[in-house]
């Protein structure tokens, strides 16, 4: 607790680590808007510690982005290590992502896909916990079962751990099959272990992070999604999108990140005045926008579309426009991206695959059921101009080479194949252009900058 305490300044709203999201730009943002705590996005610890670049775009930082906290996955501890070692100074701890559950963690053995291995996971722990001067912390996922879970994070303290994140999600609990997350795994580790635990999953808004510090006990809650959607959450505020975007562009001007960073915050911003079908044209030009002036125009042409409804110079009315009928707040507004439940996911995903069935049943004119490839190679056939029967066709007669069998050139000059031509060019100094063959020329050119190049030996002599 007194690393939290001390180091950390007690904080309790807390930004996730995000991938192309959580870059320096959006962190001021979002301590400017209540955040008290940031992370850097995961880094790749091998790439992080042999790729000077890529170290010194990842430790990006200022005086006004304090505390952080910098991210490392991994699986090899002395990697690891050689990694933290070289962020040590420009963090208050180092963090170990054991709760990646994407393809990419899948691919690389990272993140929650160390998660079973349990002895690799403490000897790497416990080796960044004896070798650096700052405290090591941990970012997990919850297991199937709260006994194992809670013997989990034990595990993890018992090494070295000084903080733990939980998410109340499983690994497998991703995309459209999301969900909510389960506070009674972050309250059961928090009542097992003696170091602070923060809670992952679930925050949307100021209220979701007033329950969450009451029902788990955690001394801090981490958003990620929710603070994209709304950066100012944390201050129970929601400001016009405008607000924010604008802001984030004035810090990315003075610390610039790559613009699909910057695009990527930008749909998040306005998602809800993007998804609306009158707007299909703006978000399509967003996502052509590739510089800062594009951003910006794109933004005040939003602005000045929405800003009299905002100031009441002009009556909204959601039902006019589809899909925000089902918003509590008007769609410029700054607020919660609500995912449709996993069941309603499966149940939709069923239906389509049974319509998809239904239309793939292929047959031919005489009701024979057929292949879709086979059928695909019909309706080609039956597009075909029918051939006229009474004109044979004939194959065209070639011409050959005066030379060999190999059919001549049309454009020749020599009325040769290529290769004949070729040999006569260059056994009598000759051109060809109908072959692009240049011998004559190239020879001449040759000769002309040996004999430049020899004036010049001279002259210097």
């Amino acid at each position: 607790m007194e690393f939290w305490r001390e180091s950390l300044g007690a904080p309790t709203k807390i930004v996730a680590p995000m991938v192309d999201a959580s870059e320096l730009a959006w962190r001021l943002l979002s301590r400017k808007y209540g955040a008290q705590l940031c992370y850097t996005p995961m880094l790749h610890s091998a790439i992080f510690s042999k790729d000077p670049k890529y170290r010194n775009e990842a430790l990006s930082s200022c005086d006004l982005d304090k505390p952080l906290i910098v991210q490392f996955c991994g699986n090899e501890p002395k990697t690891m290590l050689d990694a933290a070692l070289l962020a040590e100074d420009y963090c208050s701890a180092i963090d170990i992502n054991l709760g990646c559950p994407q393809a990419i963690a899948k691919r690389g053995h990272y993140g929650a896909f160390l998660q079973d291995e349990w002895p690799l996971l403490h000897e790497m722990v416990s080796l960044l916990s004896q070798k650096l001067k700052i405290p090591v912390t941990c970012k997990v996922r919850r297991l199937e079962t709260i006994e194992k879970t809670v013997q989990y994070a034990k595990m993890l303290e018992a090494a070295g751990c000084k903080m733990l994140t939980v998410h109340g999600r499983t690994r497998e609990q991703k995309g459209p099959l999301t969900g909510l997350a389960d506070w009674s795994y972050v309250k059961a580790v928090k009542e097992a272990v003696h170091i602070p635990v923060i809670s992952n999953g679930n925050i949307q808004c100021m209220e979701d992070v007033d329950r969450c510090l009451e029902e788990t006990g955690a001394v801090g809650v981490m958003t990620a999604e929710g603070n994209l959607y709304n950066p100012a959450l944390f201050m129970r505020k929601n400001p016009p999108a405008w607000e924010p975007a604008l802001e984030y562009l004035d810090l990315v001007e003075k610390y610039p990140c790559p613009m699909s960073y910057t695009r990527g915050h930008l749909f998040k911003l306005f998602h809800h005045v993007l998804s609306i079908p009158s707007n299909n044209n703006l978000r399509i030009q967003l996502g052509a926008a590739n510089n800062m002036g594009e951003f910006r125009r794109i933004i005040i042409v939003i602005k000045n579309m929405y800003e009299p409804f905002h100031e009441g110079r002009s009556l909204w009315k959601d039902t006019t426009e589809p899909d925000t009928e089902n918003l509590t707040l008007p769609p410029w507004l700054c607020q919660p991206y609500v995912r449709e439940c996993p069941e309603e996911h499966l149940k939709r995903v069923e239906e389509k695959s049974q319509n998809q069935e239904i239309k793939r049943r292929f047959e031919d004119n005489e009701g024979n059921q057929i292949s879709r490839k086979k059928m695909k190679r019909l309706r080609r056939i039956s597009r075909r101009p029918p051939k006229p029967e009474s004109v044979p066709v004939e194959r065209a007669s070639l011409i050959k080479c005066a030379k060999c069998v190999n059919p001549l050139g049309s454009k020749c000059v020599y009325k040769l194949c290529k290769k004949c031509c070729k040999n006569k060019c260059f056994l009598e100094n000759l051109d060809c252009l109908g072959h692009r063959i240049l011998v004559k020329t190239r020879r001449e050119m040759a000769q002309f900058y040996a004999s430049k190049k020899s004036k010049e030996l001279i002259d210097v002599s």
